[in-house]
């Protein structure tokens, strides 16, 4: 596209020194003005191309980045439901409902040992073998939401989707997969691209729903979990990650 445009350019410029030296002056100044028209035309769409798709990164990238952020509260908050309840849950009232009473066991475990007597007894020993275990006790309770939020309430809106103008909730699933005989608990979060980024340019948010890319948010929405296969983590790159995509 970028070449069709700067060619059109070139031709027109050409076109309007061709009309300066061999058409008429009375006409020069119609013709020169359509040309000069279409060169600004160019010229705008020229500039739109260059410029468009970086506008459009700038907003994807800061708009996946607050995505994001909500789906690793999501996942953090399913995680600590299946490590209390045993499952995943498919609806997020019931989830904030646990996260707001729910709490983490806070235990030290210690290794001990002591004469395994059967064993000695078999062998005439008094104390030639040992059992070795490790005990875990419980000290405490501390809540998930503090542990997992840090005092805070976000987890209560972590399912609205963080864009201006933008009323949709994600869409959570949960369920059980049978994996060669195995059943597991499976959980799948996502929002599709074309909500986040229904603003945008059309084209490009259609090549957007394409990539596949180590560096980009494959496929047409953002995820995390997934509903055929045993996996909790996020189709985001690591990029998003670290401290300054937070």
């Amino acid at each position: 596209m970028i070449v069709y445009i700067v060619i059109g350019i070139i031709l027109s410029i050409g076109l309007v020194l061709f009309l300066e030296k061999f058409v008429p002056k009375k006409f020069n100044p119609i013709i020169s003005l359509i040309l000069w028209g279409v060169i600004i035309y160019l010229g705008y769409l020229l500039y739109n191309s260059i410029q468009g798709p970086i506008e459009f990164n700038k907003v994807k990238e800061a708009r996946y980045a607050k995505v994001i952020k909500n789906l690793k509260d999501i996942k953090a908050g399913q995680l600590a439901y299946q490590e209390i309840q045993g499952g995943f849950v498919g609806d997020f009232d019931s989830l904030v409902r646990f996260l707001d009473t729910a709490q983490f066991a806070v235990i030290q475990r210690r290794d001990t040992s002591y004469p395994d007597v059967e064993k000695n007894k078999a062998f005439g020993l008094t104390e030639g073998y040992f059992i070795e275990e490790v005990i875990t006790d419980t000290l405490g309770f501390t809540p998930v939401k503090d542990s997992l939020y840090h005092g805070t309430d976000r987890y209560k809106t972590m399912m609205n989707i963080p864009i201006e103008g933008v009323t949709d909730k994600f869409q959570m699933r949960a369920g059980k997969l049978d994996k060669n005989g195995t059943i597991y608990s499976v959980f799948e979060v996502k929002v599709d691209k074309d909500v986040i980024l229904a603003d945008q340019n059309p084209d490009l948010l259609a090549q957007e729903k394409q990539v596949v890319s180590v560096d980009g948010v494959n496929g047409p929405a953002i995820k995390v979990g997934s509903m055929d296969e045993v996996d909790t983590s996020g189709n985001w790159p690591k990029i998003y990650d670290t401290d300054t995509k937070q």
